[in-house]
């Protein structure tokens, strides 16, 4: 463990020494318990926490995800558990560790600790270095100071890091809750299991081999996958499923070199111009996927999912005013319909150069990066696939890697098209017996749920449902405006206060296979 951490850990350690521990009854309820916990001990939390935060932890850099897993272990260690580092050559390690109560159910409490990169000049303030605002950033939160111990933290107050809500603060608020119930003398229902992943933020290339290789130590009756953001209006939201994701780059070629545009202008093909053609091609104008085959072998959504869907409160007219947005895709669609479906987004396009840069040349070539997100039925290894077909169709030969000359010149429209790491997406039936007692115990904390069928964001862990037999949920903590994976990533204290006594709840759930 680094020095400058353990000493700021010894020093919470002395904050919460000095105050006193909850006595309460075994009757009383997780939430409360763990609200009392939170009260006394606030400043405790926030410093362990802070020092958490402070180590870097980009998904790339493996001496310091090495840091990080240690000062993980450490925490874990710190709460009855003999922590375990995952791995297999070429990975990062996924920390693990559980407690055991002889239960016949086990309760998997999923997350990552590792963060997207950064760049530091477009942060208000270091990203590893935390820092509390009074609000946020663009609405003109200013910078405080920690509250003295014993004297309550605004609940407005954000802390900005990195990771902070995506997804070290889900974990603090699971240890955390951890140290509350055991003060409180509540004794847990099932197994549990703690599994922090190292390297979701660069898709979890490796997360499949070590739960093979480990298939029996990290069984369970039920996986809860502690990421993502609340409803808007921070109301509590339990998504049953994450779509799949296919992420593909598309480089089209023209001349070997740029070329002069009033010489060889309408002459030279433009490479841009084929990009943009072949981009218009994979959607019609109200957001239709033209693909061929795309929409095949798609699991529709049951009835108590479609009922689910017209529950919820709907948010498009205040989402499309904030976002300065004149129409939607889809329409009259809502969100939450549209997140279902499978789509494709162009993330990126680069072709030369503009603005003070722009020169009168025809580009040599044009590249998109797209990302498609897949629903449960579909395959991301046919979904790459109907890509390149649909390219083909296009009349563009392709290739995987740089094409050579004679390609080039034998072939008029030429593309490569690279694939990264794909999965599948799930969905869990939220009638289950499991998925009911898991909205129970979010309600006996929070009060009434948002239930999505699936959020549209994916996450790499599908396989989990099959490899293991089990089922995956998906448990939200933090603010929708946590600017999770961008610069300025913060968490609200109130999302980690109620995140706290969410996971205590759940800490305590009893499942039944």
């Amino acid at each position: 463990m680094p020095h400058a951490l353990r000493n700021r850990w010894a020093a919470a350690c002395l904050a919460v020494s000095a105050l006193c521990v909850i006595g309460v009854s075994a009757q009383t309820s997780p939430g409360s318990v763990a609200r009392q916990w939170r009260m006394q001990h606030e400043r405790a939390i926030l410093d362990e926490f802070t020092a958490f935060l402070s180590l870097p932890n980009v998904t790339s850099d493996r001496n310091g995800i090495a840091r990080n897993a240690a000062a993980l272990a450490e925490m874990m260690g710190r709460r009855g558990m003999t922590p375990q580092l995952l791995s297999v050559p070429g990975s990062n390690p996924v920390v693990f560790g559980e407690l055991t109560t002889g239960a016949t159910t086990t309760i998997v409490f999923y997350a990552h600790y590792d963060g997207q990169p950064v760049e530091p000049k477009e942060w208000a303030a270091p990203p590893f270095s935390p820092a509390l605002r009074s609000r946020a950033v663009d609405q003109g939160g200013q910078a405080v100071t920690p509250a003295l111990a014993g004297q309550a933290l605004d609940p407005e107050t954000r802390i900005y890091a990195r990771s902070a809500a995506d997804d070290k603060g889900q974990i603090l608020a699971l240890l955390t809750a951890l140290d509350a119930l055991k003060a409180a003398g509540l004794p847990l229902r099932a197994n549990l299991k703690f599994v922090f992943d190292g390297e979701e933020e660069a898709g979890s290339p490796n997360l499949e081999r070590i739960i093979v290789a480990n298939r029996h130590l990290l069984s369970g009756t039920v996986w809860l996958i502690c990421d993502g953001s609340q409803y808007p209006g921070n109301r509590p939201v339990v998504t049953f499923g994450a779509r799949g994701f296919v992420g593909a780059d598309i480089t089209v070629y023209g001349a070997r070199r740029e070329l002069h545009s009033g010489n060889f202008g309408n002459w030279a093909p433009n490479p841009a111009l084929a990009l943009a053609r072949l981009l218009a091609s994979l959607k019609d104008d109200n957001g239709r996927i033209l693909i061929n085959g795309f929409y095949d072998g798609i699991v529709p959504l049951t009835a108590a999912e479609q009922q689910a869907l017209r529950d919820v409160p709907p948010t498009e007219r205040e989402l499309m005013h904030d976002l300065l947005l004149g129409a939607s895709e889809g329409a009259p669609a809502t969100l939450n319909e549209r997140l279902a479906l499978p789509s494709i987004n162009i993330r990126g396009l680069a072709s030369a150069r503009v603005g003070a840069q722009a020169a009168s040349i025809i580009p040599s070539t044009a590249t998109a990066s797209i990302d498609m997100r897949l629903v449960k039925g579909m395959d991301h290894r046919q979904t790459a696939r109907q890509l390149i077909d649909h390219a083909r169709r296009q009349s563009f030969f392709i290739v995987d890697g740089e094409p050579a000359a004679d390609v080039l010149r034998t072939h008029p429209r030429v593309a490569r098209i690279s694939f990264g790491t794909g999965g599948n997406a799930f969905r869990t039936s939220m009638q289950l017996p499991v998925a009911q007692a898991v909205i129970r115990a979010i309600e006996d904390t929070r009060g009434p749920v948002i239930k999505l069928p699936t959020m549209g964001g994916s996450l790499p862990v599908a396989f989990i449902e099959s490899t293991l037999s089990t089922h995956l949920i998906n448990i939200h903590m933090s603010n929708p405006d946590s600017n999770n994976h961008s610069s300025n990533e913060n968490l609200r204290l109130q999302n980690l206060w109620d995140g706290i006594e969410q996971a205590a709840g759940l800490l305590l759930l009893d499942v039944r296979p």
